[in-house]
């Protein structure tokens, strides 16, 4: 690959590459269209994804989960760059966002305020084992998703790309 020697050519070609939006098509434009060089392609930033798993009910297991959903969203948004998190809720994790069980309801809220990029999921095969051993129906709070498997749903997020931080 030969590279531009010239540094105003080299810095042109660097501001141009961290201006680039999330999702760009680049055409042909003036004479390139009349070559015969191949169509450009479509350029795709995926953004950073994490997946935290949650298997305990320990209140400082659930807080130290907390503020790593919320430090690494502001490291990347310093970085102008896009982040995802999903929470996976399974077994005594299910505690956390459970409605009447969670010790961090008000830190819950408070993380979802700031970023919206989060999704709540919980263990449907938990959540139902719950109901059977407390013999009542389990209410989740606000905006939590149910999935049939929790670490099933892990095994997915990272077949898929996602990175995983055991808090």
């Amino acid at each position: 690959m030969d590279f531009p020697r010239h540094p105003l050519t080299l810095a042109v070609g660097l501001l141009l590459a961290f201006a680039v939006p999330l999702s760009v098509t680049l055409l042909p434009t003036g004479s390139q269209a009349a070559s015969s060089k191949p169509p450009a392609k479509v350029v795709e930033v995926v953004p950073h994804r994490l997946v935290l798993p949650i298997n305990s009910d320990d209140p400082t297991t659930m807080r130290a989960l907390i503020s790593t959903a919320l430090n690494l969203p502001k490291y990347y948004q310093e970085r102008n760059e896009a982040f995802m998190i999903e929470v996976v809720a399974y077994n005594a994790g299910v505690h956390m966002l459970r409605a009447d069980t969670s010790p961090v309801k008000d830190m819950l809220r408070m993380v979802r305020s700031l970023n919206p990029n989060i999704r709540f999921v919980v263990c449907e095969a938990t959540k139902l084992g719950m109901e059977r051993n407390e013999g009542r129906p389990v209410t989740l709070i606000d905006n939590v998703d149910l999935v049939p498997s929790g670490p099933g749903r892990i095994v997915e997020l990272q077949e898929a790309g996602w990175s995983y931080i055991r808090s």
